[in-house]
C-alpha cells in the first residue's frame, strides 16, 4: 500500500552555493536548522528591487525503514522555486524548472534501507531565459516553500512521474440533473521486470458515504509496461457541485488489486457540474445565470513570503467568503494543492493559469517550459470541480508585439483544448490590446487587465469601454481580468482623486467601477486586484517601497480597507454598516460628510448621542452631508435594526499632515523607471509630421535602442535610462506614447514634442 511520509522538518540551510553540498560527506553543521515551507526571501522579498537572488542549498538525513525495502521509493516537492537540483547519497536524481508546481524523483536505485539517507538541494531562484516567469509585478520568492514528501509505492502503482499529477482522472463527459457520465482514466506503470495481472478498481461514494457507481477492469502489464486504461462510470440523478450555494462532493476510491492484497490506492475528491459562458448572458452554472464577483489571489503573506501553511491557506478563504466573493482568479501561477481543495469545498470557481507573463523567453521561442508549465497545472489540478477556466498568459503583449508570442499564445490555447477538452481556455489581455486584435479570438472567453480610473483616464471610462467592445465582438464572451486602484491607510482626504493614494479614493474607485460592472450582466467575470497587498519588489511608489497596495486587505491580513465593506455590502448576504474613513481620525472642518457602506433598507446616524438624520441608500451607499462636529473627540454611530457601527473623529485646529501623501513619494510604478527630466524652459510646440520611415514616440524602447542615435536622444531626455536599468525589460516592448499615458507627470506634452522633434530627423533603415 501506498505511503506518504512528511519530510518537513530539521533541514539544515545556506543562503548561497557551495560547490561540494551534494557530497553526502559534505559537513553542514554550521548550517542553520530550518523547517519546510522555507523562503529566504521572507522579509527583504517585500522591501525594495534588491531581494536575494542566486542558489541556496538544503540538507538532510532522512530514514527509510528496511521493511520498505522491495517498493519503490519516491521524492516530492509541492512548490520549489525556481530551478530545483535534488541529490540524494550524492547522486543527483535530476533538475525542476518552474517554481509552482508539484514534481517527484524515483529515487529507489540509490536509497540505503534502515540506513541516514542524505538528500541535499540546490535552488535557485534566479531568472534564467528558458524558464517562467521572465519578469513581472510580483517578488519571485525563492525557497522550498511547499511541503516535501517521500512517497514509497508497490512496483505496479498508479503513475507517479506523469507531470507530478495522481496519474488517475475523472472525465465528466455528459453531466445534467439526470446523468453524470464519467470515465476514470488511469495511468498504470508496471517496474517489475515480469509481466503482472491486477484488477483496476472504482468505488463512487456520495458525501454520506454511499456506493453510488462503481467499475472494474483486468489488466495485464508487461515488465516495465506504462498504460493508460479507461473505466466508464454513471451516476444517476447525481447533485450537482453548485458553486457556493451548494458545493457537493462526491469521492473515488480507485485502487490495484493482486489476488487479495490491495497494492496500491488513491482517494480522489470530485464534484459534477455543467456550465458554460455566453456572450450576452455571462456565465452559467448548471443552466443557471451565475454572476461571478470575483477577485484575484497572491500567495504570499507579510514575514512569511510563499513559506506559508494550511493556517494561512485557510485564512485567507475565511476573508475571500466574508466579503461575498464567487469566483477566485489564482494569480499568476499554480497555487498550493490545499487551496484549490478549499475551493472545493466552498464552492470558490476557479481560474487558474500558469506564469507565462509579461515577457517572452528573447532566446528560447518554442515555449518550451510554459508548455510544461500548462501540462503540470492540468494534469495535477484536473479532478478539481471548482475549476472553469485554464488561463494561458498574462498581460505577455508587454514585452512587445512579437510574431512569436503570439505563435506561442495560439499553441498553449491549442495544448491546453487537447489536454483538458472540458474546460474552458482564457486569457488576460493587457489594456493596450486592440478590442479587434486577433489575442482577442485565440481562447474560448476572453479577459482585460483594464486600470482606467488609476493608470488611466477615468474610473467612468470603464463603460463606454466596455460598451463598444461588446459591440465590437458581440459573440466573444468579455471578462475583466484585472482592475484596481493603490489604497494606502495613511493618507486620508475629504477630496478623493486619481492616484492620491488614499483609502478615501480606493474606495470610491471601487464604487464607481463596481456600479459599472454591475449593470453590465454580459460580463462574465470581473476580478478585484487584489484581495490582499502582496509583494512586488519592482514597485516603489506611494512611499511603499516593494509592496503592491491595491488589496482589500492589507498584506498581514490585519486590516480590511474601506472598500472590503463596499463589496461586502454588495455581495454579501451577511449584514453590513460600515462607517468608512475610519482612521482619518483628524478632522480640522466644522462639518463632515459620513459615507456609510450597508445593505440594510435605512441607515440612523448619531453624533455624540443625538439623532442627526435617517436615510435609505443607493448602490448600498449612505452620505449624510455637514455633519457637525464638537471640539475634541466625537463619537459618530450607525444603526439600522440590530447592526450598528462606531466611529471616533477628532475636532482639531489643523489638519494632520501626515494624512497627505508627500510630494516626493508621488507619481505610479512607471514614473519610477525614470527620473524627473530637467526643466526644458519654454519649449513653442509645434504640428509635426510623423510618417513611418522615421523614428518617433510611435515606436518601442527596443526600437529606438537599437539605433545608436535614436537612443541617444532618449538618454537625452531620460537622464541615462539604459539597458541596464532593472525594468528596461518589461519597458523595451512598450512604445514610448503608451508608457506616456501611463506616467504624464514624467512624460509632459513638452517632452513629448523634443524627443519627436529630434526623433523624426533620423530615418530608419
Amino acid at each position: 500500500m501506498r505511503k506518504i511520509v512528511n519530510i518537513n522538518d530539521s533541514w539544515k540551510f545556506i543562503k548561497q552555493d557551495e560547490v561540494n553540498a551534494y557530497n553526502k560527506s559534505f559537513d553542514d553543521t554550521s548550517w542553520e536548522t530550518v523547517s519546510v515551507p522555507h523562503t529566504w526571501n521572507a522579509i527583504d522579498g517585500a522591501n525594495g528591487f534588491d531581494f536575494h537572488k542566486g542558489a541556496c542549498w538544503y540538507r538532510k538525513e532522512v530514514m527509510v525503514d528496511t521493511l520498505e525495502q522491495g517498493n519503490r521509493v519516491y521524492i516530492e516537492f509541492n512548490g520549489s522555486n525556481s530551478i530545483t537540483d535534488v541529490y540524494v547519497n550524492g547522486h543527483h536524481m535530476g533538475q525542476h524548472r518552474g517554481g509552482y508546481s508539484t514534481f517527484r524523483f524515483d529515487i529507489t536505485d540509490v536509497v540505503e534501507f534502515g540506513k541516514a539517507n542524505t538528500v541535499a538541494v540546490k535552488v535557485d531562484n534566479t531568472v534564467v531565459e528558458d524558464v517562467y516567469p521572465q519578469m513581472a509585478d510580483f517578488t519571485f520568492y525563492g525557497g522550498i516553500y511547499r511541503d516535501v514528501n517521500l512517497v514509497i509505492t508497490n512496483h505496479v502503482h498508479f503513475d507517479l512521474m506523469d507531470y507530478g499529477s495522481q496519474g488517475i482522472y475523472i472525465i465528466q463527459d455528459e453531466v445534467n440533473e439526470e446523468k453524470a457520465a464519467l470515465t476514470i482514466k488511469s495511468k498504470l506503470v508496471n517496474e517489475l521486470d515480469t509481466e503482472k495481472k491486477v484488477r483496476l478498481w472504482a468505488d463512487l461514494f456520495d458525501a454520506e458515504g454511499n456506493v453510488v457507481a462503481y467499475a472494474a477492469k483486468d489488466v495485464v502489464l508487461a515488465a516495465g509496461e506504462n498504460k493508460e486504461v479507461e473505466m466508464p462510470a454513471v451516476i444517476k440523478n447525481p447533485t450537482l457541485w453548485n458553486g457556493r450555494k451548494n458545493a457537493y462532493m462526491y469521492k473515488a476510491n480507485v485502487s490495484l488489486t493482486s489476488f487479495n492484497d490491495t497494492i496500491d490506492e488513491i482517494s480522489i475528491p470530485f464534484g459534477v457540474r455543467y456550465f458554460e459562458v455566453d456572450p450576452d448572458k455571462g456565465f452559467i452554472l448548471n443552466g443557471q445565470p451565475l454572476r461571478l464577483n470575483g477577485v484575484s489571489r497572491h500567495q504570499d503573506r507579510k514575514d512569511m513570503g510563499w513559506a506559508i501553511t494550511k493556517k494561512e491557506h485557510k485564512e485567507d478563504m475565511e476573508l475571500i467568503k466574508e466579503v461575498g466573493a464567487t469566483s477566485i482568479r489564482l494569480a499568476h501561477y499554480q497555487h498550493d494543492q490545499y487551496f484549490y481543495d478549499l475551493c472545493d469545498q466552498e464552492g470558490m470557481v476557479v481560474w487558474a493559469e500558469i506564469p507565462f507573463i509579461s515577457i517572452m523567453s528573447k532566446t528560447e521561442l518554442e515555449g518550451i517550459n510554459a508548455k510544461q508549465q500548462m501540462i503540470e497545472l492540468i494534469r495535477q489540478n484536473f479532478n478539481h470541480p471548482c475549476i472553469m477556466f485554464w488561463g494561458v498568459q498574462n498581460e505577455i503583449q508587454i514585452g512587445g508585439n512579437r510574431p512569436e508570442v503570439r505563435k506561442l499564445v495560439r499553441e498553449l490555447a491549442e495544448l491546453t483544448k487537447k489536454e483538458d477538452p472540458t474546460r474552458l481556455t482564457t486569457q488576460a489581455n493587457v489594456m493596450f490590446v486592440p478590442d479587434n486584435d486577433e489575442y482577442n479570438y485565440m481562447t474560448d472567453i476572453i479577459g482585460y487587465n483594464k486600470y482606467y480610473g488609476w493608470y488611466q483616464g477615468e474610473a467612468e471610462d470603464f463603460g463606454p469601454w466596455i460598451d463598444g467592445y461588446h459591440a465590437t465582438n458581440p459573440t466573444v464572451p468579455l471578462g475583466i481580468s484585472e482592475y484596481g486602484a493603490e489604497g494606502i491607510i495613511e493618507y486620508h482626504t475629504d477630496d478623493a482623486k486619481v492616484k492620491d493614494y488614499t483609502e478615501e479614493y480606493h474606495a470610491l474607485y471601487h464604487e464607481k467601477v463596481w456600479k459599472i460592472f454591475s449593470e453590465r450582466p454580459f460580463l462574465w467575470s470581473t476580478y478585484v486586484w487584489n484581495m490582499f497587498d502582496f509583494g512586488a519588489n519592482i514597485r516603489d511608489e506611494g512611499g511603499v517601497k516593494g509592496r503592491n497596495n491595491k488589496g482589500l486587505i492589507t498584506y498581514d491580513r490585519k486590516i480590511k480597507k474601506d472598500a472590503f465593506f463596499m463589496y461586502k455590502a454588495n455581495w454579501s448576504e451577511e449584514k453590513v454598516l460600515h462607517i468608512t474613513s475610519k482612521r482619518y481620525i483628524d478632522r480640522a472642518d466644522e462639518a463632515i460628510t459620513v459615507k456609510i457602506y450597508s445593505n440594510c433598507d435605512e441607515v440612523t446616524l448619531y453624533v455624540n448621542g443625538t439623532e442627526v438624520a435617517t436615510q435609505k441608500g443607493e448602490d448600498k451607499v449612505f452620505i449624510f452631508e455637514n455633519v457637525a462636529l464638537q471640539p475634541g473627540l466625537n463619537e459618530v454611530r450607525a444603526v439600522s435594526g440590530d447592526v450598528e457601527d462606531t466611529a471616533f473623529f477628532n475636532k482639531v485646529e489643523e489638519a494632520n499632515p501626515s494624512y497627505v501623501l508627500p510630494e516626493t513619494e508621488a507619481g505610479g510604478v512607471v514614473d519610477n523607471w525614470f527620473e524627473m527630466p530637467e526643466d526644458m524652459g519654454e519649449v513653442e510646440i509645434e504640428e509635426l509630421e510623423i510618417t513611418d520611415d522615421v523614428y518617433s514616440t510611435r515606436c518601442t524602447f527596443g526600437e529606438l535602442f537599437a539605433n545608436p542615435e535614436a537612443k541617444a536622444v532618449l538618454q537625452k531626455y531620460l537622464n541615462g535610462f539604459s539597458e541596464e536599468h532593472p525594468m528596461y525589460g518589461m519597458a523595451e516592448g512598450m512604445q514610448i506614447d503608451m508608457l506616456a499615458s501611463l506616467a504624464p507627470e514624467i512624460f509632459s506634452e513638452q517632452l513629448l514634442f523634443m524627443l519627436n522633434k529630434e526623433l523624426t530627423k533620423i530615418k530608419k533603415a
